[in-house]
């Protein structure tokens, strides 16, 4: 793993809420998530739906939808590795 390569998909997969496009990087950068193995396709796709709502917070819904478990971890400790 190229280790620039992952740190830059970690940051646009944190891109604010709000940035325009910020739906679609987020979106882009999960997709590159989950081909490495680091997310799965229900979490994925939760990225997927707000991918075009630039304000919209992938993570809230994906806890409501009881899915991602170890992504959402991930993601609140902030892990990059």
């Amino acid at each position: 793993m190229n280790d620039a390569e992952f740190a830059e998909q970690w940051q646009l997969v944190n891109t604010p809420l709000g940035e325009e496009w910020s739906g679609r990087a987020r979106y882009a950068a999960a997709m590159w998530f989950h081909k490495r193995g680091d997310m799965d396709a229900e979490t994925l796709e939760v990225y997927r739906i707000c991918s075009r709502l630039d304000s919209a917070d992938p993570l809230p819904i994906i806890r409501d939808r009881g899915v991602g478990e170890h992504w959402l971890k991930r993601m609140e400790e902030g892990k990059r590795g």
